[in-house]
């Protein structure tokens, strides 16, 4: 990684492209998803990662979105938006393509 790890030190939203943090944010949702499912003590490991992958999909990651929109600032709505709308190059085929438009935008958020 020439040139340092963060080239983005402020870490102001508006400097990294929505697919960077969008790409970040997904790996944070994925790790809050397990720290809580792990930290509810009550799953084994099979069961940990079936009800991960169960919360960490485009559909329940947009559902999720829909449940935060009304909170959120105009800033942050303005991050969601720009991320949403954002060209993809390629949309998993399990997933609807408004379900993976607004899970990016999740993901975005997190990122």
């Amino acid at each position: 990684m020439s040139g340092g790890l963060l080239k983005n030190p402020a870490g102001e939203p508006d400097s990294l492209s929505s697919l960077a943090l969008a790409h970040v944010g997904d790996a944070v949702y994925d790790l809050l998803v397990r720290t809580e499912l792990a930290a509810q003590g009550r799953l084994r490991n099979d069961s940990l990662h079936k009800e991960t992958v169960a919360l960490v999909n485009a559909h329940a990651q947009f559902a999720a979105a829909e449940r935060l929109l009304p909170l959120l600032t105009e800033e942050e709505s303005a991050v969601f938006r720009r991320a949403r709308n954002a060209k993809v190059h390629s949309v998993p085929k399990n997933a609807a393509i408004s379900d993976y438009h607004g899970a990016t935008g999740l993901e975005a958020l997190f990122g």
